[in-house]
């Protein structure tokens, strides 16, 4: 073998061990270990039993009904509170209103039957389509709150008042009344 081939076959040889001394310092001992983690998001979910409690016709000035209905907490998580909010459609038959029926609507919410409260508020329809629903919140369902599976019960009476006056202006008229009702959350808390 020639002097070339030689240093050539030693350069190789020794580029090779230093490969396999290079490769061995870079190989260790590992493990692995995962870790997994569920975040869930609790439900508010606040149910109104029944959701059509007031269909009534042929009033008249001096008419008064009462009417029972229920918040539920069907959710996962406990309410804070509970707000209202109102609005109504107005239908003047004859065209001839110049008052709004509805501010001769009172409406008593008389008590809350789970927590044994009496009279809780006195309004009109129009007055309170007016208010905050935060306001109507602290005015009629106060801050106690609804935890999970729990109910109250409502009890409201309509009063179509009669003033005394000629109110012929709202014969044929008629009031569609919408209540939204939102339940808000409790405070976020250390888990």
């Amino acid at each position: 073998m020639g002097f070339k081939k030689s240093l050539g076959m030693g350069i190789m040889s020794g580029m090779l061990g230093l490969a396999l001394v290079g490769g061995a310092t870079y190989a260790y001992f590992s493990d692995t270990e995962t870790s997994t983690y569920t975040f869930a998001a609790g439900t508010l979910d606040l149910s109104v039993n029944p959701t059509e409690f007031v269909n009534l016709d042929n009033l008249k000035p001096g008419d008064s009904m009462s009417r029972t209905f229920e918040l539920i907490n069907k959710g996962s998580l406990n309410i804070k509170d509970v707000t209202l909010k109102t609005d109504y459609t107005l239908i003047d038959a004859k065209g001839d209103n110049t008052e709004d029926f509805a501010k001769h609507i009172q409406v008593e919410f008389l008590y809350n039957m789970d927590k044994l409260n009496e009279v809780v508020y006195e309004t009109t329809l129009a007055d309170l389509k007016n208010m905050t629903p935060d306001a109507v919140a602290d005015n009629i369902f106060g801050n106690n709150g609804l935890a999970v599976g729990d109910l109250n019960d409502l009890v409201v009476k309509f009063n179509f008042v009669d003033n005394g006056n000629d109110q012929n202006q709202f014969q044929g008229d008629s009031l569609k009344l919408t209540w939204t009702f939102v339940a808000n959350q409790m405070g976020g808390e250390e888990k």
